[in-house]
């Protein structure tokens, strides 16, 4: 994986706004989900990539540092083939003094190339270095606003309980508001009132019918006593009198 894809991905990631993608996200969950799966993603990727880069730079330091003890390796055995041709010279043996100097020669150009490839490789140590050290702080970065988001996405989770069982609470007292007319309890009660007021009418209704036939019957009993006492007065009867001393007794003329 590109490692210059990974430093665009995470310079996006830290970049973005979270609160205004928040905003105008029709589903925040969803999106706090999505944003929560994207960074763990990247995250898992940013590892896998300094990991390959620091051991790539680890190589990159331990090949120079051989190329510097190659060089050092070198210029004592470029030193020691140097004395050798001077102790060899001083002894008279200006032949294998020769050799030897030639030696030390080879030695110095082993010696001059080494020390070549360490400096050549200095600029990509440094480079890789630098390369690391973005990486590490970027990952460190997606880190923190990845527990930023949990944390966020957690209050939001809380808030939306909160509201819903608010919600719940007013839905409940408003269906037991029973000075509501439109509640159901409202609509019972004005039914009960209806029927107690049915009832008492039929109530009085019948305690008028009850007066009526009382009344009725002390007419009759009156209508009995006045032809009583009209049969009285064809008898022969002038003064017709009502026996009084024993109630319920048959008129006697």
């Amino acid at each position: 994986m590109a490692k210059q894809s990974i430093f665009g991905r995470i310079s996006t990631l830290m970049k973005a706004n979270i609160n205004a993608m928040l905003d105008s996200a029709e589903d925040p969950e969803k999106m706090l989900d999505q944003l929560v799966r994207d960074f763990t993603n990247n995250i898992a990727d940013a590892e896998s990539a300094i990991a390959e880069t620091i051991g790539n730079l680890r190589l990159l330091e331990r090949d120079n540092a051989e190329d510097v003890q190659a060089a050092a390796e070198w210029g004592n055995k470029a030193i020691a083939a140097s004395r050798k041709a001077d102790e060899l010279r001083r002894a008279g043996s200006t032949a294998d003094a020769d050799k030897f100097d030639n030696l030390a020669k080879i030695a110095l150009q082993r010696q001059i190339s080494e020390e070549n490839q360490a400096k050549a490789t200095a600029p990509q140590i440094a480079a890789q270095t630098q390369v690391v050290d973005q990486l590490k702080d970027g990952l460190n970065g997606m880190k923190v606003k990845l527990e930023q988001l949990k944390s966020k996405r957690a209050e939001l989770l809380a808030r939306a309980k909160t509201a819903e069982a608010q919600n719940k609470v007013v839905d409940a007292v408003k269906s037991i508001d029973v000075m509501d007319p439109t509640s159901e309890l409202g609509r019972f009660e004005d039914k009960i009132r209806r029927q107690e007021a049915l009832a008492a009418g039929k109530q009085e209704l019948a305690a008028s019918s009850l007066d009526a036939q009382f009344n009725s019957l002390e007419d009759l009993g009156e209508l009995t006593e006045v032809e009583a006492r009209l049969a009285a007065l064809k008898s022969g009867s002038t003064t017709p009198q009502v026996a009084i001393d024993a109630p319920g007794a048959p008129y006697t003329p």
